[in-house]
């Protein structure tokens, strides 16, 4: 499986050269702040610099992540370590069958003394919010987070509730395993930004993490292994204005857009992509070019993040699937079709 955020590639099409004129010059103090995220996220985990990117690329997007991997990949570690190097607050939920919406989003806790009802917040107030193994709670409870993902507020009891700033959360789910499961529905789905997939590790850092481990680390103690902020709620506040102003020229719109419409025609598939997955599209696009040091997107910045935005939103045939294709190969090969403006 490609990995989910490849290496920066050479730009070609609209506003390459020197860039469009008058276009933003992204902060070098802020890029090499979030840049040095790689370095000190792989002082717990190793091998994993595209899921680290992908996730970075979420935060600036204000998007959710859902990462996929069979256990034992550092999935969790990841966000932990992740979270530590941004001095950002986190909490993990371990989603069962018997988990309930309100110890996810919080509850009315009545109080015998002054014989009142009071608000207590759930783990989801929080910056991070790690969702273990999403898809083992029933649908009632994965709605739950439905209104805190899009709306970024909780309502209890006809109050809502705003949620901290940033608020991510990164659900994770074993694509192995299915038994007492509950797939996400299309929904659900098109709320992640991205989907990224955390592959079994080569063999050199395997044997790296096996080092590290017969030397005495630790997993849960990420300061002993050196794990120290390098940037902060402040600098990513900063760095998503930046994004915010990274131009995209019309036809790089259009193209992305062409992009999505060709997954709604594709005899592969029974449901395409929506407009959202457009939008979204769009905007890991936009800091995808804004990491790599431009003010405008270019074609190649659409095509690195279009499987990691849209696998998760298209969905298969039954009969596709039955000869083997797969979301990955459907979108290869509408890539490989759509017309690359030059």
């Amino acid at each position: 499986m490609p990995a989910p955020v490849p290496a920066p590639v050479e730009p070609t099409g609209p506003g390459t050269d020197d860039g469009p004129a008058h276009v933003l010059t992204p902060s070098e103090e802020l890029r090499q702040g979030l840049a040095a995220l790689r370095a000190e996220v792989a002082k717990a985990v190793v091998g994993q610099d595209a899921a680290v990117t992908g996730l970075v690329i979420a935060l600036l997007c204000r998007g959710h992540v859902l990462l996929e991997g069979v256990p034992g990949v550092a999935k969790t570690l990841l966000v932990r370590t992740l979270s530590a190097a941004l001095d950002l607050d986190t909490k993990r939920v371990q989603f069962t069958p018997d988990l309930m919406p309100g110890d996810v989003t919080g509850s009315l806790v009545y109080d015998a003394r002054t014989a009142e009802f009071s608000f207590r917040e759930g783990p989801v107030f929080t910056n991070l919010l790690l969702a273990d193994e999403i898809n083992r709670t029933p649908p009632k409870t994965q709605a739950s987070l439905l209104e805190a993902m899009e709306e970024r507020q909780v309502s209890v009891d006809g109050t809502p509730r705003a949620l901290p700033d940033p608020f991510v959360v990164v659900a994770t789910q074993n694509p192995v395993e299915y038994e007492g499961t509950y797939a996400l529905p299309e929904a659900q789905l098109d709320r992640f930004l991205l989907k990224l997939t955390l592959p079994l590790p080569e063999r050199e850092h395997e044997v790296e993490v096996m080092r590290r481990h017969s030397q005495g680390f630790d997993p849960r103690d990420l300061a002993a292994a050196g794990v120290r902020p390098v940037s902060d709620a402040d600098q990513l506040t900063r760095a998503r204005e930046e994004v915010a102003r990274v131009q995209v020229a019309d036809e790089v719109l259009a193209y992305a857009v062409d992009v999505c419409r060709a997954t709604r025609q594709s005899p592969s598939l029974s449901l395409g992509v929506s407009p959202r997955g457009a939008a979204a599209l769009l905007a890991a696009a936009r800091a995808w070019a804004w990491l790599s040091g431009r003010g405008y997107v270019t074609p190649d910045d659409v095509k690195a993040l279009a499987h990691p935005t849209l696998r998760h939103r298209v969905q298969l045939r039954a009969e596709a699937e039955l000869e083997g294709v797969t979301a990955e190969s459907v979108l290869d090969t509408v890539l490989a079709a759509v017309p690359v403006p030059r």
